[in-house]
């Protein structure tokens, strides 16, 4: 007979060893990131590593709060965390803080709180209700419909900050649609919008159409058996070329200006080393500095000096690549992928299907972190400000982040009593 009493029963021991130990490499890398000799202690509260460590401690006081919980509030109370986020989301466009251009954050005394990390976790709780519906068919269209209004109306809150870095996050909640059996044709059309768009960027817009139209008719030539369908090749032909025109008005009309900059910079139209590539150039210059053992803790030139900005948050890699080398890095980016891999695991071995779906919402949401995260250090991505979880520093990120995952961690001990 099972202790229902007790709330560390069936644990999944390796998610949270690796969780804490992601929070410890987080803690030293923000330490030497803004080492200050005149506070050498790590305790010290008046430094950001000293903070950091408060908004550790009470990260685990949340995981444990969420532990003691019932496991069946998280799908009981989905909806209601869900609209409660949006309100907040709206309330701070009202009377919210406005910091470096946007205004996402509350001030509540001596600390802020910026509610769209916290709007991760209730949209994938919300998505997993919803979807966890055994009578819904995720290939219909109302189906679709409202999964996606579920998935992309606080992504619209988030962008009217405007943030958009974090609003991009939310289109991580496609990959748990295609786990619950969204068509690969609607993932294939994304990556055609997306590769449109940075080829649009790059290349005189008309001949991008006529390569299209080739394209277009050489697939009408050779399967004879889609040439009946004549009429989707225009219509889809008149889709693209008209999204392709579309792209300058977006770029220009929608985007602010150091972001138009900092994708031009990536696509290689610009080279500004000394405005908006130069973050990118520090951080690439100290990674590769690092070589492959590293120039040592507290030794990092580029660190030490500042070349690199916001590398307590954003750029926290860039610490990690330079002090660790190549060893540290793969070492950090080893623990991630095994952290995926577990999720997945824990995942597909939920008797619940809302268990199930929400164990993807994690692993997306943290995926997506990860990999622009790090791909925005070396130059892969454009500079869209989101950072490394559980590693950066940040207490709204790394209570998100961990609300996120503890709540799987969660339904997960409980698996066998869930249905």
């Amino acid at each position: 007979m099972r202790d229902k009493t007790n709330i560390f029963q069936n644990i999944d021991w390796i998610t949270v060893a690796i969780f804490l130990f992601l929070l410890l490499i987080g803690w030293v890398n923000i330490y030497a990131a803004v080492y200050n000799d005149e506070h050498k202690s790590i305790f010290d509260l008046s430094q950001n590593y000293g903070k950091q460590m408060i908004w550790i401690l009470t990260s685990l006081v949340l995981a444990l709060i969420i532990m003691i919980l019932d496991a069946k509030f998280f799908s009981a109370f989905s909806y209601l965390i869900y609209l409660v986020i949006l309100i907040t989301l709206i309330l701070v466009l009202v009377i919210g803080r406005e910091i470096a251009g946007s205004r996402s954050w509350f001030e509540i005394g001596n600390f802020s709180l910026q509610p769209a990390e916290f709007a991760k976790f209730a949209t994938a709780l919300a998505l997993a209700k919803y979807l966890s519906n055994l009578d819904l068919n995720i290939n219909r269209l109302s189906t679709r419909i409202n999964a996606a209004g579920l998935m992309f109306i606080p992504a619209i809150l988030i962008l009217m900050q405007p943030d958009a870095g974090s609003a991009m996050v939310y289109s991580a909640f496609i990959l748990v649609l295609f786990r619950e059996g969204l068509s690969g044709s609607i993932l294939l059309l994304g990556v055609a919008f997306a590769a449109l768009f940075i080829l649009a960027l790059m290349i005189d817009k008309f001949v991008l159409i006529g390569c299209l139209a080739g394209i277009a008719v050489l697939i009408f030539i050779l399967y004879k058996n889609l040439r009946k369908k004549w009429g989707w090749f225009i219509a889809s032909l008149v889709i693209f070329s008209s999204y392709i025109y579309s792209i300058d008005y977006v770029v220009e009309k929608i985007l602010e200006p150091h972001q138009q900059k900092r994708i031009n910079v990536l696509i290689g139209k610009e080279t500004d080393i000394k405005g908006a590539g130069y973050n990118v150039h520090q951080s690439m210059i100290a990674i590769g500095s690092g070589g492959f053992l590293g120039k040592g803790f507290l030794q990092g030139t580029q660190t030490k000096y500042d070349f690199v900005p916001e590398q307590s948050t954003d750029f926290i890699f860039c610490t990690v690549g330079e002090e660790w080398g190549f060893i540290g890095s793969f070492v950090i980016i080893l623990t991630f992928i095994g952290l995926f891999a577990r999720i997945i695991i824990m995942a597909e071995r939920q008797r619940s299907r809302f268990s199930r779906i929400y164990g993807y919402g994690v692993a997306s949401i943290l995926f997506f972190h990860f990999a622009v995260n790090i791909g925005m250090t070396i130059g892969l991505f454009p500079v869209i400000g989101i950072p490394l979880p559980f590693i950066s520093y940040g207490g709204s990120s790394l209570w998100g982040f961990t609300v996120l995952l503890i709540i799987f961690v969660k339904l997960d001990s409980v698996r066998l009593q869930l249905l």
